[in-house]
């Protein structure tokens, strides 16, 4: 089994530091070291690959009596040497020793056979849906074609015409290789890639043998069409899932498809939970004498909406009108309210006549009584009020102040440096 063994002893401490047990750690011990290892780094549990290999490549080793005592006697590079030079020619695949140590049945990590063991489940593809509030008041149902990858029928997912395979050589299986590269003078880097041979899939196919409807990808495109349904009352972020329905693959639990709702801006009603919420205009005479308007909802139904007699509306005032809200999801009979927030128009300056402002003055209420007396107001200085833009206004104090600190800036440059004296003469 075994050449001629090198004279030099190599590292033959690695393989017990990798279990972290001692050099005369018995058969139990070793196994028991491994399975407790070799659970944690476990690929399918997230684990790292290359550790689960070189646990794999330590408990094989250590393992067998014959190769443990050469390792003790002439270190790893005699067992690599005795194995072919990378140790691939006698190394069993790593999944191979966990699942004899498990005794075929995986341990939670699958079924009996290789790609059982192996399978994981696939990632979920993600689409955004944009939903009008409409939608989401009345329910509607779009429908989507989607291209996804599905298992060849050919082959049903083997890639080959037997069904054959073969352990890729370039990862032994693993689907992953560790890759060294210098990024530096005497400087390295090695990270973890998926092999470039088999793809990941840890796996090797004839060319005379492949598929000829899949060409060996296992996997062919199709086209389908979803029905996506938008019940009534859902929310902005609200998911609709169709699961098991995103791209297969070999030895894979196949993903869902994700449909995330977003709403556009409705431009005249707000949503807030349950409730809905729009703005309505009204000039002061429809504040003052009462108003009536009519208000298309969301469902293309006409509300009349309008004040009780003798009502006044203030600026700024909200009415509610109760279950013309959204729809609760999952309960449509059960709706929140519609808030209506009005805001009151004011007469332009200067259309009110004297006489009309006289006649207002016998409607409305009496002003407030004056708090100085005739006398009192002869003394006082008369002001003159003029219309102002406030926000112009201060736009252009600010840029007054920042122009003169800008000038004063160039004084202090311009001047004499402080705490400096002019030397005298």
């Amino acid at each position: 089994m075994f050449g001629r063994m090198p004279r030099k002893t190599s590292n033959n401490t690695k393989y017990y530091e990798v279990l972290g047990v001692s050099k005369t750690a018995t058969p139990d011990e070793l196994k028991k070291a491994y399975r407790k290892a070799a659970i944690k780094n476990h690929p399918d549990k997230g684990g790292d690959p290359e550790k689960f290999k070189e646990l794999a490549q330590a408990y094989d080793v250590l393992n067998d009596p014959e190769k443990r005592e050469i390792y003790d006697q002439y270190g790893e590079d005699a067992i690599k040497e005795g194995m072919g030079g990378s140790g691939g020619a006698d190394m069993h695949s790593p999944f191979d020793i966990f699942e004899q140590l498990f005794g075929g049945g995986g341990g939670g990590f699958g079924g009996g056979s290789s790609r059982g063991r192996r399978q994981k489940r696939g990632e979920d593809v993600v689409h955004t849906m944009k939903v009008s509030l409409e939608d989401l008041y009345n329910g509607a149902t779009k429908k989507l074609s989607l291209s996804r990858n599905v298992l060849c029928g050919k082959c049903k997912g083997k890639g080959s015409k037997s069904g054959a395979t073969a352990t890729c050589s370039g990862c032994r299986g693993a689907g992953m290789r560790m890759i060294t590269r210098q990024i530096g003078p005497g400087m390295i880097q090695q990270m973890n890639t998926v092999c470039p041979e088999c793809r990941g899939s840890g796996e090797m196919i004839n060319d005379k043998d492949r598929c000829p409807s899949c060409r060996g990808n296992k996997v062919s495109q199709e086209k389908k069409v979803l029905e996506v349904h938008v019940e009534k009352g859902m929310q902005h972020g609200q998911k609709i899932v169709f699961q098991g329905e995103a791209d297969e693959a070999p030895d894979t639990v196949t993903g869902d498809i994700v449909f995330v709702l977003q709403l556009k801006e409705h431009p005249k009603f707000k949503r807030k939970s349950d409730d809905l919420f729009v703005e309505h205009t009204i000039s002061l005479t429809e504040a003052l004498c009462g108003f009536q308007f009519v208000l298309t909802h969301l469902d293309g139904r006409q509300l009349l909406i309008k004040s009780n007699p003798g009502e006044i509306i203030k600026p700024g005032q909200h009415k509610a009108i109760n279950d013309e809200g959204m729809p609760q999801h999952g309960r449509p009979f059960m709706k929140g309210r519609l808030f209506v927030e009005f805001s009151v128009e004011f007469p332009e300056p200067g259309v009110l006549t004297p006489s009309q402002c006289k006649s207002l003055e016998k409607i409305l209420p009496p002003r407030p009584g004056s708090q100085s007396s005739d006398m009192d107001v002869d003394q006082c200085e008369e002001t003159t009020m003029h219309d102002v833009n406030i926000e112009e206004e201060m736009r252009r104090r600010q840029h007054q102040r920042r122009q003169e600190a800008y000038d004063e800036e160039d004084d202090d440059e311009g001047g004499a440096p402080r705490g400096v004296q002019c030397a005298q003469q």
